[in-house]
């Protein structure tokens, strides 16, 4: 997120800025890998109600269940991405 930094912010503001542009790949990579953990169990979750009885809607367990697997997916697919590029470089000759 951009934001401008200017005399209207307050101080805290203008920190938490500074703090955001200072996280690098591998927290941004441990933060989404994180998301991704907590979609799978949220589906999780929600399938073992279903199962038990509970009032879930069905429509609501789908819905988390897909997203979980997009996100699974998505990952997958920048790991084979990353695998590639790593690839490629180590072809390099020097």
């Amino acid at each position: 997120m951009i934001q401008r930094i200017g005399s209207n912010l307050p101080l805290s503001q203008v920190q938490n800025v500074a703090s955001e542009q200072k996280t690098g790949f591998g927290e941004y990579l441990k933060n989404a890998l994180n998301e991704v953990n907590r979609l799978e169990i949220e589906a999780d979750s929600l399938t073992k109600k279903l199962a038990a009885g509970e009032d879930i809607d069905v429509h609501t367990v789908m819905i988390a269940t897909e997203k979980a697997s997009i996100a699974l997916q998505l990952t997958m697919q920048v790991r084979n991405k990353a695998v590639e590029a790593y690839n490629e470089i180590m072809r390099m000759q020097v």
